[in-house]
This record gives structure tokens, sequence and C-alpha cells, in this order.
């Protein structure tokens, strides 16, 4: 009876304080954008630095948003491998079962460029950082591969998720080809990331107070390189190779992901 009560408590507490983080959230993009960032704007005058500086802004502001779940007890997080991740220029692929996917990553990945959703650009509270980091907006068109690459030849660690959406409610994963094609037309080796969230929260269509019975487990796998010449190096054209790439991911990531759970 009293095991049953507390376990009660428990979740109404996590589903108070899950949408206190999403208000959080909200709130602080607003903040940055009406406050933070206009005055970034007045104080460094060259673009390069000031996006840098943006970028590390948001690092720090995720990083401190997760650990703040973790304080109020919303989630659990492991991230092994990170080690990997110290370097620059990296074609960072990962799975994507969560909402959450791409804040953990960018709360721990340096110079993180990301692929944004017109949506994002657009929305009141977030597009103030995504405008101000100089993320790459998807409806780039034809030009959104070219982009990434710039993006990868100035350094920046690109973070892309090959499914081009979350993983649907079933948990099959279905690769598009923007991946594979970036890392071929770019020449890249590309770094794999496996995330796994146990019991599933925030997956797409799920509603964010319909949180699981139990605190949830984020654990995050940095994997060896892939090396780009293992598609590109026997003469195929690059439509070829990148479609062998995105069928190889498909495999790699299905594969990885059932192990890894």
């Amino acid at each position: 009876m009293l095991d049953a009560a507390l376990a009660r408590l428990s979740l109404y507490w996590r589903v108070l304080a899950t949408g206190l983080s999403f208000t959080v959230f909200g709130v602080g993009g607003l903040l940055m954008r009406v406050v933070l960032f206009p005055v970034l704007n007045l104080v460094v005058r060259r673009k390069e630095r000031r996006v840098a500086a943006a970028r590390g802004l948001i690092r720090l502001a995720f990083r401190t948003y997760v650990d703040m779940m973790r304080a109020l007890g919303v989630l659990r997080y492991e991230v092994r491998g990170l080690e990997k991740l110290e370097r620059g220029g990296l074609l960072i692929l990962a799975n994507h079962p969560t909402l959450i996917d791409t804040v953990f990553l960018m709360a721990f990945v340096k110079n993180a460029d990301c692929i944004v959703k017109g949506a994002l650009w657009n929305n009141p509270f977030t597009r103030g950082p995504v405008r101000a980091a100089g993320y790459i907006n998807n409806e780039g068109g034809a030009a959104l591969v070219d982009d990434c690459i710039a993006s990868l030849r100035r350094g920046n660690n690109l973070i892309v998720f090959p499914e081009g959406t979350r993983t649907p409610a079933d948990g099959v994963i279905s690769m598009k080809r923007g991946a594979a094609n970036i890392a071929v037309r770019g020449a890249r080796a590309m770094t794999p990331v496996l995330i796994r969230c146990e019991p599933l929260t925030l997956g797409k269509g799920e509603k964010w107070w319909r949180v699981p019975p139990r605190r949830v487990l984020i654990r995050i796998d940095v994997q060896d390189d892939l090396a780009i010449e293992t598609f590109t190096g026997n003469g195929a054209s690059e439509v070829m190779a990148a479609r062998q790439l995105t069928e190889f991911l498909q495999d790699y990531f299905t594969g990885k992901y059932q192990r890894h759970a």
C-alpha cells in the first residue's frame, strides 16, 4: 500500500518536473533571444567569433539544462566514449529515439553545428539561439548538403540524425540518404553515436505529460569512426556509394542499437 502511494507521488512529481523543464526551456530560449544575444551582437563584432561564442553559450545552457532535469528527478544519463568527441570536423551520426537527443548531444559536443527544421528556425522560443549560432536551416534545398560539407571543412562538429526525424513508436529505424550524401561528397569519416532511452519517453507523437512509470535513463555511447573509403574506394559513383552507405547505416544502427539495448 505504501509502495503504491510512493510510486504515485513519484509519478505526479515527474509530470510536474517535466512540465517545469519544458517551461524553463521555452523561457530560457526567449531570454537568450531578447537579452543575451543582442548584447553579444554589440560586444562581439566579428561574425565568426560571435557564432563561436553563441555556440559556447548554448552548450553551457544545454549542459546546465540536462543536469537540472537530473536534479529534478526527471531522468538519469550516462555518456560513454566522450573522449572521441574531443576533435574537430566530426560528422556525428546518431539515432533519434527522443525529443531531447539534440539537447544531450549539443550539451557535450564542442563547437557543434546541426541541421534545424524550418519550424524551429521561425519559432519565437528557439529562433534566437539557432540563428545566433549559425545552425543550418533544412529548407536550404539542393544547397543543404553543400552547406553541411562547408561546415565540416570549417572545423565544426556536425550532428546529423540519418533518420531525418524521431524513430516512430514501433521502433523501426529507417535511414534517409542525406547523411550518406554528406559523408560521400565531403569525403568525411563518420562518428556514430547510439542513444538509448529506457523506458522510452518523448518519442515521436508522444505527449510530454505521459511520463513512464519510473525515472528515465538516457545512455549515450560514442562508437569508433567509420571510414568513408570503404564505400568510395572501389570506383563507385557518388550516387552508388551513397546508396550503399545508407544501406550499411540502416544495418549498422539497427544491429548496434538492438545489441546495445
